[in-house]
């Protein structure tokens, strides 16, 4: 299997791991080289304030370091309107940025939690292509809209609330997180909705990937998957296969077995079919750009925007070389 990334992107080391499925959900692993001197998103980079509807700002307070901004951050707090980012960005070390094309993504006071329950999340995937397309557009309910929709398709009042699905069903997203392995070195995964490749996430490093862990399997891609899994919005069952070594998650069909040996090579087996299939699922993802544009530089750093019909997303390189990447499909 493949990491599908833009075409001229170095990602010489990088490799697939064993495949992990929750109902609709399949998270295949993806480990390599570590980049260093990025801060982590969570310990490392702070929302500063919200400044006024549409403009949030962030600060970078480490001594040294530059903070690469995960694309379409958001966050729930108290005693502010809960805000999303556009898209990514560069924040060097002891320096604050405001973005101006934020979105507000709350159409009214509302729905705040108390200060022990704030939280960073990852807007949904069914909302990224349309966020990334209104980046450097100030207009803090452009998405409100969209939020309705998504709302609506999941069974809830067509508002432009987004709190409604990420603090109502929490308690449902959430258990993506446990059903779900985050392994040892891993610092990058690919998310399917069914048959469907619905993104492909790298970050610089282990530490950095951990801490952005929660936001994206349970916030960017947990809502797409919850709805796919059920008519009845049911939560994930058991995964029929972790496929992670020493896991305790494997659940097989009952089946005979006269020893040990035999539950090992079924699993064995069981793993086999899982890696095969989903090795055919991204043979046929054709995910190749219209278009890579570059946004802003940092140092050696690039940041670029890359669009097309099937995929969008940002990508970080030092050179040709993958630092960041967050994609997703267009339409889903």
């Amino acid at each position: 299997m493949h990491l599908p990334v833009p075409a001229g992107v170095d990602t010489t080391g990088h490799r697939l791991g064993q495949p992990q499925r929750a109902g609709a959900l399949t998270m295949v692993p993806v480990f390599g080289p570590s980049y260093p001197g990025i801060v982590p998103p969570r310990s490392g980079l702070k929302l500063s304030r919200v400044v006024t509807y549409g403009q949030v700002e962030l600060t970078n307070p480490s001594p040294s370091g530059v903070a690469i901004v995960p694309l379409h951050v958001g966050y729930i707090q108290d005693s502010a309107q809960n805000h999303a980012l556009c898209r990514s960005a560069f924040i060097a070390a002891g320096q604050t940025l405001r973005f101006d094309d934020a979105c507000c993504v709350q159409a009214s006071q509302g729905g705040y939690l108390s200060e022990r329950d704030q939280w960073f999340f990852i807007l949904p995937v069914e909302l990224r292509a349309a966020a990334l397309g209104l980046r450097g557009t100030s207009q803090y309910s452009k998405l409100w809209g969209d939020i309705a929709r998504f709302n609506g398709r999941h069974g809830l009042p067509a508002r432009g609330h987004l709190e409604q699905v990420l603090t109502r069903k929490r308690s449902v997203l959430t258990q993506y997180q446990s059903r779900l392995e985050l392994l040892d070195g891993q610092l990058g995964a690919l998310f399917f909705i069914g048959d469907t490749l619905a993104g492909v996430e790298i970050a610089p490093d282990p530490v950095y990937f951990a801490e952005v862990w929660m936001a994206l399997v349970c916030f960017a891609y947990g809502p797409a998957a919850w709805l796919a899994s059920a008519p009845d919005t049911a939560p994930p069952g058991p995964p029929c296969d972790t496929g992670s070594p020493g896991g305790t998650q494997a659940v097989l069909p009952p089946r005979a077995a006269g020893s040990l040996d035999d539950v090992r090579a079924a699993l064995r087996l069981r793993r086999q079919s899982v890696a095969a299939e989903v090795s055919e699922w991204l043979s046929r993802t054709a995910w190749q750009p219209d278009s890579v544009v570059e946004d802003e530089r940092y140092l050696g750093l690039r940041l670029s925007t890359v669009s097309g019909p099937a995929a969008a997303g940002q990508v970080v390189t030092d050179g040709s070389r993958l630092v960041y990447a967050s994609l997703f499909a267009s339409a889903l």
